[in-house]
């Protein structure tokens, strides 16, 4: 579905991500991983277009991204819950589930039923504001914004950060029902090992911005934790 081929992206003189190339399948989750600092974020970020690309391609169910304005990636059916979850805070929950309508392609201007039936705590509260969620609703608000545009990508960075344990069983559950029901393809960022192995069907890990190994979950043995993982 997702085709990274040959991808550089440079910070001013600094060299961060070093000919990448991946390809993410459709129908399941790929968990990219890594220390802090190694290119994860920054990958997103490229892919979304919300970096440029120094060189290299990428392509999306065969569509060329890498020359493609931001605007225009998401009415393609990509969704993206960016780390830190960067809902707005002043604006209602409906609000906020609402900004994300424009980038339908079909252009329908209704909030599907689907968001409610996942995260049924945010029907409960569409007049509250953003802000006075807990961080476990501002990240499920963060989802539901991202599903609004039904994609049949959805990236999330670090969507267990700062969460407590219970939302974060809860969160995987629902990106495994995406996937196993729905047939969404999932591009995780995720720090922990655990929940990692619980939701996801491949991963890749990265390491000073280079691919250093990638596989089926079940081949992310004691050795490449300890390498690229392991703090």
């Amino acid at each position: 579905m997702l085709h990274l081929s040959g991808l550089n992206q440079f910070y001013g003189e600094s060299h961060t991500l070093w000919d990448m190339d991946l390809s993410f399948p459709e129908g399941a989750c790929t968990c990219v991983m890594g220390r802090n600092g190694v290119g994860k974020t920054t990958l997103m970020q490229c892919i979304m277009g919300l970096l440029p690309v120094r060189s290299g391609s990428m392509s999306y169910r065969g569509q060329d991204l890498a020359r493609l304005p931001a605007e225009r990636r998401a009415p393609l059916g990509i969704g993206y819950v960016p780390q830190g979850r960067q809902i707005f805070p002043l604006l209602t929950v409906a609000e906020n589930l609402q900004l994300g309508l424009p980038a339908r392609a079909d252009g329908a201007r209704r909030i599907p039923d689907l968001v409610f039936d996942l995260f049924p705590v945010l029907k409960q509260m569409l007049g509250r504001l953003g802000g006075d969620l807990s961080g476990g609703q501002q990240q499920q608000l963060a989802i539901g914004r991202a599903l609004v545009i039904e994609p049949r990508l959805l990236i999330l960075d670090e969507p267990t950060e700062g969460i407590q344990p219970n939302v974060v069983h809860e969160i995987g559950d629902i990106i495994r029902r995406l996937i196993d029901e729905l047939g969404l393809t999932v591009l995780l960022v995720e720090q922990k090992l655990p929940f990692a192995r619980r939701v996801a069907d491949r991963f890749v890990l990265l390491d000073r911005g280079r691919v250093q190994a990638q596989g089926p979950m079940d081949e992310l043995g004691d050795d490449l934790v300890r390498e690229y993982l392991t703090v």
